[in-house]
């Protein structure tokens, strides 16, 4: 497989749906060697969890069945495709090529691990849509590419998307969890205003792409997650085991990961010239990656003695596992049978050139041996051709670079030319101060030493068939150290450095329960306060008894902020990570949902709010009992009595769930909802009122604060007439004081209710708490005292439940 270019996505996206609006998704890593597969219902007539997943894979290639119109009208997988991913090639394939039969036979024979584990003879019926587009991808792979997938080779996971916590692609955006929302506003150069971009210190490109799946896709698995976090306690506390693994990481090459792909596809025996395909390219690049394997063979011992008293249960299976495998010794072993000991893998393009030609170790093959000699000769030849022009011309500075698309060439200061270049030299361009040029006499030896380079890689390449056949049986285990490298350079080079370069005791590990609080106790935002050295933390709690909060606050004064930080600190938990905060103790979130400030959409022919409603509606119809929901000012698009209709309803809605929801709001009256609800808490964002002036202060306080007419201070901040100003202040009041007797009647009809529920949360609380058998006595006696003085009405009973 040819190289697919670093960072750049490499999946190739097999998609059909039934009329029932069901999905079935294929997902190919070209680079890695991986199949996930997913099926699911669609909740929306938006395709929102296929354009999620479609968002996370960011595939080069999506390949879909004839688009047809279902009965009511609706659109198909295919013209969301058309829709949203315009830029992304698209492949339309008969719908003959989805066979659910043939997939399930392709899978069982290509899979990596045993097919029971798949759960293939269990679920057959339940994933004959996914199953199906892996048939069409897998034939789309081996055609296009001219390959065979090597059996047992690839890496099959099922429903992989949906084990993790789900975050819709809107959501991405506006936390901006891969890219900035104002990028061209802060500047090309300052790229941490992403958490990717913050948190992207890694050192190969299979770590960098983990890393940015694991942002996408934060884990659901407690364990896992815990797993990691001790993984970091113990680089955090061993100096000589962090610095001892950053070290030996750099061994390893930068494209580990993409040596799979030479072992995983075997080349169909068809002529090249029916191929298109340049033959002396496919050998170079399989000499490249034998050599790429063999330096990351070699390194393995390094890592081996660092990770050998490795305590984490993470670096102990990866012991364990890679570096106690004595099959890595025998794939060294019959490396190290045919290729020359001193060959190493280079980045340098002639050096690699040079490399790739004299892997093979000399008397092996004749044909080899001759076409090394004209390779050195051509070579010895066009460098003393560069000491003859050095010498004729007086040109000491001339210089004779290399690259693979023109070979050698001269590159010459432009001081050292003076007037024209003498005739021989052609090909005469500019490049910064020096001029680049070839010969007659250069291009002559270019050619021939192309050529016998050509000649180099296949007989290297005939001399390595039974070496990489032999490979090709213990595929598996390759594919293993891959994942752990990957791994091991997430946690250590991109984790652990980003804790170790921040001041002691910054960053702490977040606690996990299975149903408790979720309680942050001063937590920043990780990218601003990078940016901002005096940022102001601020706390949050929510627990079942308690799972909406409302944060109150004038425009500027961080509602956005804090919300993104929030939900921020939650990913960095689960995917791992230490977290900005003194503490942390967190429930496991499964789906993910922000509505933040939106624009028109003028695609979709939608409006502020109708966008705005739509994201709504999303998250109304897929919210479950453990998401987190984030909505910034929603229903400020429309009239203000719609607006307040609308966000009451809503916030009544998700009341009934057990959901944890964070409501920002400048519509004050919205703080009625906790005069009615006890689960209800309200926040505000601290503001001084200074000589007419609002100064904000960034700190999070209890209860609502009425601060009078603040968008009235800002309209007179803007320069609007002082006659404008004093009429809408006198608008404004008469609607205020009606607001204000309603809520003090509702305070005094619920505040015995809400102080018993208060007691109740605590109570519920405390059974992740170590005294929770202190608690039970405390509590009896308040609801006495309260059913004493006849504050209760009966509702102890309901309470004591």
């Amino acid at each position: 497989m040819e190289d697919d270019g670093g960072e750049r996505s490499s999946f190739v996206i097999g998609l059909i749906e039934n009329r029932a609006k069901e999905v079935g998704v294929a997902a190919f890593d070209l680079r890695s060697a991986s199949l996930h597969l997913s099926q699911y219902i669609e909740t929306t007539s938006s395709y929102q969890n296929t354009r999620t997943l479609l968002h996370f894979y960011d595939p080069m290639v999506i390949i879909v069945s004839p688009n047809k119109l279902a009965p009511d009208g609706r659109v198909g997988v295919s013209e969301l495709v058309d829709r949203f991913y315009a830029t992304v090639k698209k492949v339309v394939m008969p719908r003959g090529c989805y066979d659910d039969t043939k997939g399930a036979v392709l899978i069982k024979n290509l899979a990596a691990k045993e097919p029971s584990a798949l759960g293939l003879d269990t679920y057959y019926k339940q994933y004959y849509l996914c199953l199906a587009a892996a048939a069409a991808s897998i034939k789309w792979i081996e055609a296009e590419k001219g390959v065979i997938v090597t059996n047992h080779s690839l890496l099959v996971t099922f429903n992989g998307s949906f084990d993790h916590m789900n975050i819709d692609a809107t959501s991405v955006q506006n936390l901006e969890i891969i890219e900035p929302l104002h990028s061209t506003l802060w500047g090309t150069s300052n790229k941490k205003r992403s958490l990717f971009h913050m948190l992207k210190t890694t050192k190969t490109f299979g770590g960098t792409r983990l890393l940015r799946a694991n942002l996408l896709q934060p884990l659901k698995d407690i364990e896992t997650i815990n797993g990691r976090l001790d993984c970091l306690d113990e680089l955090m506390s061993n100096e000589q085991l962090f610095f001892g693994l950053s070290q030996v990481l750099r061994k390893f090459p930068k494209e580990t990961d993409r040596v799979l792909c030479h072992f995983c596809f075997k080349p169909k025996k068809v002529t090249n010239e029916l191929l298109g395909v340049d033959s002396s390219k496919k050998s170079q690049m399989l000499v490249s990656s034998i050599i790429l394997l063999k330096t990351t063979l070699d390194a393995l011992p390094l890592l081996s003695k660092v990770l050998k008293d490795a305590k984490s249960i993470v670096l102990a299976n990866i012991y364990k596992s890679i570096c106690e495998n004595e099959k890595y010794a025998l794939i060294r072993k019959r490396i190290g049978e045919v290729i020359d000991e001193d060959v190493l893998h280079a980045r340098v393009p002639f050096v690699a050139r040079t490399q790739q030609c004299f892997a093979v170790k000399a008397g092996v093959d004749g044909l080899l041996d001759i076409a090394r000699r004209s390779f050195c000769d051509t070579s010895e030849a066009i460098h003393n051709l560069a000491n003859k022009y050095r010498e004729d011309f007086k040109l000491p500075n001339l210089k004779l670079p290399y690259n693979n698309r023109h070979g050698f060439y001269f590159s010459i200061p432009h001081k050292d030319i003076q007037g024209k270049l003498p005739s021989q030299f052609i090909q005469v361009m500019k490049h910064g101060n020096n001029i680049r040029c070839s010969t007659l006499e250069l291009a002559s030896l270019n050619v021939r030493n192309k050529s016998a380079a050509a000649e180099c890689y296949l007989r290297t390449e005939v001399c390595l068939e039974a070496l990489v056949d032999s490979i090709r049986e213990d595929v598996s285990v390759l594919t293993l150290l891959a994942e752990a490298l990957c791994l091991l350079d997430m946690l250590v080079n991109s984790f652990a450095h980003a804790i170790s370069s921040k001041p002691a005791d910054s960053y702490t590990r977040p606690e996990f329960t299975d149903n408790g609080p979720l309680a942050i106790d001063a937590g920043r935002h990780p990218i601003l306060e990078n940016i901002h050295s005096d940022f102001v933390p601020n706390n949050i709690f929510l627990s079942e008894a308690s799972n909406m909060v409302i944060v109150m606050g004038p425009n500027m004064s961080g509602k956005s902020t804090y919300l993104q930080q929030i939900c921020l600190i939650v990913i960095l938990a689960q995917i791992g990570c230490y977290v900005p905060a003194h503490f942390s103790t967190l429930r496991v979130v499964d789906r993910m949902f922000t509505r933040m400030g939106s624009l028109d959409n003028l695609e979709s022919n939608s409006s502020t709010f109708m966008t705005e409603m739509k994201e709504t509606a999303f998250i109304m119809q897929n919210v479950s009992q453990r998401s987190l929901i984030v909505m910034d000012e929603l229903g400020r698009a429309t009239s203000s009595s719609d607006g307040f209709a609308i966000a009451w309803s809503c916030c009544e809605y998700l009341l009934s769930l057990k959901a944890y929801i964070i409501f920002a709001t400048h519509m004050e009256n919205l703080a009625e909802l906790a005069t009615i609800y006890p689960n209800v808490k309200i926040l505000h964002l601290h503001v001084d009122i200074r000589n007419n002036r609002l100064d904000f202060k960034f700190q999070l306080k209890d209860g609502p604060r009425n601060i009078p007419h603040y968008g009235l201070l800002l309209a007179e901040v803007a320069g609007l007439p002082n006659s404008v100003i004093e009429t809408a202040r006198s608008i404004t009041s008469r609607i205020t004081k009606n607001d204000v007797k309603r809520m003090e009647i509702n305070y005094l009809q619920y505040h015995p209710i809400q102080m018993a529920y208060h007691v109740v949360q605590r109570l519920i609380c405390m059974r992740y708490s170590s005294q929770a058998f202190v608690v039970k006595n405390i509590f009896l006696i308040f609801l006495s005292d309260l059913e004493g003085q006849g504050k209760l009405q009966g509702h102890k009973v309901k309470f004591l439940q």
